[in-house]
């Protein structure tokens, strides 16, 4: 606003920021949203394992259409976990608004996760809740009861390729502003749960023209409780 015709990408900012160079570097960089003291070198990919997912459909087979980000129903699940808690934290997002859903696990297996996602995808409309993209990890073994139980399709993110799901990264990062790591998630109120959820829900975003996920949601026709 202060230089009209200038730019600068978020990439350069980071390079700044990262630069042993800038003398305070170390300052700045615990302002970041992730403050992690170092970045990860591009290029670097981690070996490839088998996973444990049995009927595992590949995001690969996921319609060509969803990239798009045109309709409403399309979803990106997590687990958040905490090394001071055997409580964890099952995420939802939706692609289209960025709606999010955060639901308490008392522990994160194949079954609590399962049961979550039925329980929030399911209050929606068939319409509402098309896919469901996942990662490999244990707790989405059980992911063709949820197609079973809400008739919402599962496709898997690519080992290691967490960009798959950038939306639901995203949105994790959010929740982690109100959430840092060591938190111990057995101490967090339902309440205080409902309430980041409700803060996450309302805040305009720059990818929604500065709308709110809620009111996009809205849009959509979608009853949805902010």
């Amino acid at each position: 606003m202060d230089c009209p015709g200038m730019k600068i990408s978020h990439e350069a900012i980071y390079q700044y920021l990262y630069d042993k160079k800038t003398g305070d570097s170390e300052d700045l960089i615990k302002l970041l949203r992730r403050g992690h003291k170092k970045r990860k070198a591009k290029g670097v990919n981690r070996k490839q394992r088998k996973t444990k997912i049995p009927n595992r459909v590949s995001i690969e087979e996921r319609p060509a259409a969803i990239e798009m980000r045109n309709r409403f129903g399309h979803w990106e699940g997590d687990s958040m976990v905490s090394r001071k808690s055997t409580e964890a934290l099952n995420t939802l997002v939706e692609r289209k608004s960025r709606f999010v859903f955060i639901t308490r696990l008392q522990r994160k297996t194949a079954e609590e996760t399962t049961a979550a996602v039925i329980e929030r995808l399911g209050s929606l409309p068939e319409k509402a809740r098309q896919t469901l993209t996942l990662d490999n990890g244990t707790e989405n073994a059980a992911h063709e009861k949820i197609t079973e139980a809400i008739a919402t399709k599962c496709y898997f993110a690519r080992p290691y390729a967490s960009w798959q799901r950038g939306t639901n990264e995203n949105a994790n990062g959010l929740i982690r502003w109100y959430l840092p790591k060591g938190t111990d998630f057995g101490k967090i109120t339902d309440e205080e749960l409902t309430r980041i959820e409700s803060l996450i829900n309302n805040r305009p975003r720059k990818c929604l023209g500065y709308k709110t996920p809620l009111e996009v949601a809205s849009s959509f026709g979608v009853a949805l409780n902010g």
